[in-house]
């Protein structure tokens, strides 16, 4: 039988020839320079098919006008900033110089750009001239405009970033969260209208995906404004380009800086909020300074050892009166003593904790940790709230907390990380709606999204999810630890423990004597008996 191969896409062919190129320059600064080159190339593109249109249309006298572009959502560029003159010189010793020409240009023309393009990155970045060269003709092959609908230029951005997060690995890679998790965040707080903020903003992922969630739902993408922030000049630059390449306006303040020490939006007030922001952050504040922050108020100070807190904070300060915020921290802020624990408990009483869940191992890049998803609503109470063609009628669940145990959902991704499938996704969001509220669409009554798929009324269920009320929350000193609710089946009543270990401890001892065993095989063994040796304590 013929092997069937599978057809690679756009973005991977893309991303391979692109990689090969890179020689000894590392992915962290790698990313810049073909990233800034995406960029160009569409920014090109767009132009030139409005110059055409512009002729066409006889209006010779308007082509060298920015505003007869900019009036259009497309930036203008000079001759020096146009690919065509790129390409035509791509085999000049010059052509880094020119290209950090170009991008200037194309930001000084445009001042919605400001700030966001690479500055002298190519001039700096040492990249063999006939490397640089390669990598334009590889870039070149981008047809950004050739199908709208299927926003080529967007995927082949993202995917981009998804590999450079990977090729970074642990300790880097903080610019990028995997899209599954921002997927499954936005299905959670559904970002339909309203301002949506991101306090540690990274490249933009949480913007775009929201964007997508409010089209996929038959939104309009102009009702909603989007604010965020980011400390590291270099991300803040990626955020932008990230959303000026998909059309989508964006404040992410005056210049990169830390949220803590210089907030750049300080009287926002978000509908919804949606965040990775860096986990267990040590000395994000000197002990006297923000003691008399206005986030805090109501609150205890958060300690100078972990800003876990201090980001809660800040978000819970910029939440509107119904804002709802869905944010990623280590799984530490779930218990713990001294100041945490005070403000935790003070926060579960403000009742503002909606939802807590805990996802699989080796979701991140930059770290296997456990990590939770906190989902917290500034408006718990009972009330209908009519979002497009759909009313929702939602339960008043102030003094309940739902918890849900995700680390049995995923499948495998890039050999040694977990995603959630769309499947997974839509599962997790069903159960969580339906925890909220009921639904009547077009005057039929049903109850949530999950049962709108066959799952019906919502139930705890062991090993999966446990709606907590607050006098459950109190009983346990205020934990949000999922398993300290959440039902555990033991599947394990009837098993002689002593007898499966010493068989276990035999199979070991005969397959390290077994001499014709590969290195494969004692490593694929070793794994199986591992897990069976963790059920055993689990």
């Amino acid at each position: 039988m013929a092997k069937i191969t599978k057809e690679k896409s756009t973005e991977e062919t893309l991303w391979e020839s692109a990689n090969k190129l890179r020689g000894s320059v590392e992915p962290a600064e790698y990313k810049h320079v073909v990233l800034g080159l995406i960029f160009l190339k569409f920014a090109s593109d767009k132009f030139e098919d409005h110059r055409k249109k512009l002729l066409t249309e006889g209006k010779e006298k308007y082509i060298e006008m920015p505003d007869f572009y900019n009036m259009n959502n497309v930036f203008f560029l000079e001759e020096i900033s146009r690919w065509s003159y790129i390409i035509k010189n791509a085999k000049q010793n010059d052509i880094a110089l020119k290209i950090d020409t170009a991008l200037h240009t194309i930001e000084k023309d445009n001042k919605v750009l400001k700030g966001a393009l690479p500055d002298n990155y190519f001039s700096r970045i040492g990249l063999d001239t006939t490397k640089l060269s390669s990598l334009l003709d590889t870039i070149n092959k981008i047809d950004t405009i050739k199908d709208a609908a299927q926003d080529i230029v967007g995927r082949v951005y993202e995917y981009f970033l998804s590999k450079f997060a990977l090729a970074e690995g642990k300790g880097k890679g903080e610019f990028y969260t995997p899209k599954t998790i921002v997927n499954l965040i936005a299905e959670l707080i559904e970002p339909y209208r309203g301002i949506i903020y991101d306090p540690a903003c990274g490249s933009g992922g949480m913007f775009v995906q929201s964007i997508k969630f409010i089209e996929n739902h038959n939104g309009n993408k102009k009702e909603v404004s989007i604010y965020g922030q980011e400390y590291t000049n270099t991300t803040y630059k990626l955020a932008k380009m990230n959303l000026a390449i998909r059309g989508i306006s964006g404040n992410f303040g005056e210049k990169a800086a830390d949220t803590f020490g210089d907030d750049q939006h300080k009287d926002l007030k978000a509908d919804y909020i949606m965040a990775n922001p860096p986990f267990n952050q040590k000395e994000w504040r000197a002990d006297y300074e923000l003691l008399t922050d206005p986030r805090w108020r109501g609150y205890d100070v958060p300690p100078t050892g972990n800003a876990n807190y201090a980001w809660i904070l800040n978000m819970v300060s910029k939440l509107s009166e119904n804002g709802i915020a869905g944010f990623l921290l280590a799984n530490g802020a779930l218990s713990g003593n001294g100041t945490e624990y005070e403000i935790r408990k003070k926060l579960i009483e403000n009742k503002l904790v909606e939802a807590i869940l805990v996802l699989p191992q080796n979701m991140f890049y930059t770290t296997n940790i456990s990590v939770t998803m906190w989902i917290v609503n500034h408006n718990k109470k009972a009330r209908t709230v009519q979002i497009n063609d759909e009313t929702k009628h939602y339960r008043d669940r102030e003094n309940e907390i739902l918890f849900m145990d995700l680390r049995q959902i995923g499948e495998p991704f890039e050999k040694k990380y977990t995603q959630f499938s769309g499947t997974d996704i839509q599962k997790i969001a069903g159960t969580f709606h339906t925890w909220q509220c009921a639904v009547e669409t077009h005057g039929v009554e049903t109850h949530g999204r999950a049962s709108l798929q066959g799952n019906g009324e919502y139930k705890n269920t062991p090993e999966y999810c446990y709606s907590a009320t607050l006098d459950e929350v109190r009983a346990k000193d205020y934990s949000l630890v999922p398993s300290k609710y959440i039902e555990f089946v033991n599947r394990d009543e009837n098993i002689d423990f002593d007898e499966k270990m010493r068989s276990l401890q035999t199979e070991m001892g005969d397959l390290l004597r077994a001499e014709e065993k590969s290195k494969q095989d004692l490593l694929t063994v070793f794994k199986e008996l591992g897990y069976e040796i963790r059920l055993l304590f689990r």
